[in-house]
């Protein structure tokens, strides 16, 4: 099978591989559909964080065409979102809500797989996989695209909120004008943000952020970007999500959180620790981590697309097959696309 492959630091290609199977009576194969590049790749694809060479990607959509001997709840045909996060469905973790911290991942089981790819290997496959109504064929190109979403960007964007504990009227600022900061006003909007402020400073990004609900725009960043955020709201935002990761946003969005504020936080941490001083004198919480992406999937999100409610696809800004997956990353890692759309398969 076709998949795309880390070589080394700005390289990606093609490569031929064996074909995905099933290992384990939890395991499905997926022929995947369409798979996207995310920002987290950018972090080893420009050699900032170590990565040895192995199949990459970790969002897609597909059709099952094979599942193991305890597989009952998705069969082979089903048109599903396959996300990151493989939880168990039955864990504290999972049964609390957070897939994405599930207890039961499988320590002896080291095999790199790689969403972007013809084929993928599912593990809890029971669970973790969502059924989507139909099959490809059923759905438009954009809403395919909105679909694709919900195996991590939109589901990352919406966890950043409901960290932050948005809640109707709230004022709200998201930290970040990537797709999951995009995402995350689309996010802060579904549960009833009154004002959201987008922190950007790409015209194309801001754009889209006010399309997908922010009402204001602020481009500076620092002490600037925190008086402008106090001035237009006279005393800080109600939540704030960070969806960035570096030194810098984590600390301006402590700073423009109002006193009881709490800071949604999903950007990858990029620094292992942080003062913690700020919170505690303004009693600021902060919470947040790996996107529970099943359960904001069925909870909310596959419903809301389905409606036609949200359009996150709109982030995929320009697309690639898996022949020029080398330029999906460029298109990337050099701004020149929001989000890098790969279509696999029809």
């Amino acid at each position: 099978m076709k998949t795309a492959f880390f070589v080394e630091p700005g390289k990606v290609e093609a490569q031929d591989l064996p074909k995905a199977t099933v290992k384990k009576p939890t395991d499905a194969v997926l022929k995947i559909v369409r798979a996207c590049v995310c920002g987290s790749d950018l972090w080893w694809y420009r050699g900032l964080s170590k990565r040895e060479p192995s199949p990459v990607g970790h969002e897609a959509i597909g059709i099952v065409e094979s599942v193991g001997d305890d597989v009952t709840n998705v069969k082979p045909g089903d048109f599903v979102i396959a996300p990151f996060t493989h939880g168990c469905g039955h864990c504290a973790a999972c049964l609390a809500g957070f897939d994405g911290d599930c207890l039961n991942r499988d320590s002896d089981d080291k095999e790199v797989v790689g969403y972007q790819g013809e084929y993928l290997r599912f593990k809890n496959a029971d669970w973790a996989l969502v059924k989507i109504p139909g099959q490809p064929s059923d759905y438009t190109d954009d809403q395919l695209n909105d679909l694709l979403t919900l195996s991590d960007v939109m589901a990352t964007g919406y966890h950043a909120a409901k960290m932050a504990e948005v809640k109707a009227g709230d004022t709200v600022v998201v930290m970040g004008d990537g797709a999951v900061g995009l995402c995350g006003v689309i996010g802060a909007k579904l549960l009833g943000a009154k004002r959201i402020i987008a922190m950007s400073r790409h015209e194309d990004r801001q754009k889209l952020a006010k399309a997908f609900g922010a009402t204001d725009i602020v481009p500076e960043r620092g002490d600037e970007a925190v008086e402008r955020v106090m001035a237009l709201t006279d005393g800080g935002a109600d939540a704030v999500l960070e969806c960035v990761g570096m030194e810098q946003s984590v600390d301006t969005a402590v700073k423009v959180g109002r006193p009881g504020a709490v800071v949604g936080r999903v950007g990858v941490p990029q620094k292992a620790t942080m003062n913690t001083n700020d919170l505690f004198w303004r009693n600021i919480g902060l919470r947040g981590g790996i996107a529970a992406v099943t359960t904001h999937d069925r909870e909310t999100l596959l419903d809301a697309v389905l409606k036609g409610e949200i359009h996150p696809g709109k982030v995929f800004t320009q697309r690639f097959d898996l022949d020029h997956v080398q330029q999906a990353y460029e298109a990337m890692d050099q701004r020149k696309a929001i989000k890098s759309l790969l279509v696999i398969s029809d």
